[in-house]
């Protein structure tokens, strides 16, 4: 098992709050793959995932009072997705302060997206349960709001473009299938096919199906756009 190689009080100081329960903190860093601990950090990560939708929500609404609900949403997807939460994962350093297995760690595991996306998510959850609301809100908005592009169009998801080109032509919509799943219970990865009737196929391979889709649709629109 790995120990956290710098002090967490450290880490308390860049995410901006104080815990009067240092355990739970302890908590949100301790991955599910280390061996005969309880208290991981998944259940954090599913709070913490709540808490960051509704007050990055909360955060869109008041930023674009002109925006439909459609444009919103485009937004709100790019900002709780998986590279956002790494980004902010990133600039706390937050691997070094993580426990996970020693086969977890060899696996290079702390600088897995998918394992600091999810302790990014977790960490919130702690500043939520320890401190409130507004604790929450305070460290989501000082991460958050330098991702909101103000003057730019709301992001476009690219299974979206892809269903929305494939109506375009007045093709069916497009398929989408599951190759694979490997990897451990924890840290899966899914191989996922796209294919539009006419236009080929492409496959994207990531730590959730849906991410898989993405990355499967991103390809197949490169190969139309580039055709």
């Amino acid at each position: 098992m790995s120990a956290p190689s710098n002090n967490r009080a450290e880490l308390a100081k860049l995410a901006g709050h104080s815990f009067s329960d240092p355990a739970l903190l302890d908590m949100a860093l301790t991955h599910a793959s280390v061996p005969n601990i309880k208290n991981n950090n998944e259940r954090l990560e599913f709070l913490g995932d709540r808490v960051l939708g509704l007050v990055t929500s909360e955060l869109l609404y008041r930023s674009f009072p002109d925006e439909k609900e459609g444009d919103l949403a485009k937004r709100l997807t790019a900002l709780v997705r998986r590279a956002a939460l790494a980004l902010v994962a990133e600039k706390l350093s937050l691997g070094s302060y993580m426990r996970l297995s020693t086969g977890e760690l060899k696996a290079g595991g702390v600088q897995k997206e998918t394992i600091l996306a999810d302790a990014v998510e977790a960490l919130i959850g702690a500043i939520y349960l320890d401190g409130g609301l507004e604790a929450a809100r305070k460290f989501i908005h000082a991460h958050w709001e330098t991702m909101l592009a103000s003057g730019e169009a709301p992001p476009e998801d690219a299974k979206t473009r892809l269903q929305e080109w494939a109506q375009a032509q007045g093709l069916p919509l497009p398929h989408y299938r599951v190759l694979s799943r490997t990897g451990a219970d924890h840290s899966p990865v899914f191989e996922v096919e796209v294919k539009v009737e006419g236009q080929g196929s492409a496959k994207g391979s990531a730590s959730s199906k849906r991410a898989a889709e993405k990355l499967a649709a991103t390809t197949l629109l490169e190969k139309i756009e580039g055709a």
